[in-house]
């Protein structure tokens, strides 16, 4: 089951390190992380895949992004 992130109305770095912070516990092998703004989510994408996580997909609606991003 997916872990999701709800990080709408927060700057960086807040939803990069609450993506971390999670990835950390172990817990999940999927994580939805959602953003509101392009920075957060460039900047979440960078940092997940810079921990070995891959983005699986990007859906945007109304100027909200949902990120998936699954282990390995």
């Amino acid at each position: 089951m997916a872990k999701t992130i709800d990080a709408r109305g927060l700057s960086c770095p807040q939803p990069v390190l609450m993506t971390l912070d999670e990835i950390k516990t172990g817990k999940a092998d999927e994580i939805i992380v959602v953003v509101d703004n392009d920075a957060s989510k460039e900047n979440v994408s960078r940092a997940a895949s810079s921990r070995g996580w891959k983005v699986a997909g990007i859906d945007e609606k109304d100027g909200v992004f949902n990120l998936t991003i699954r282990k390995g």
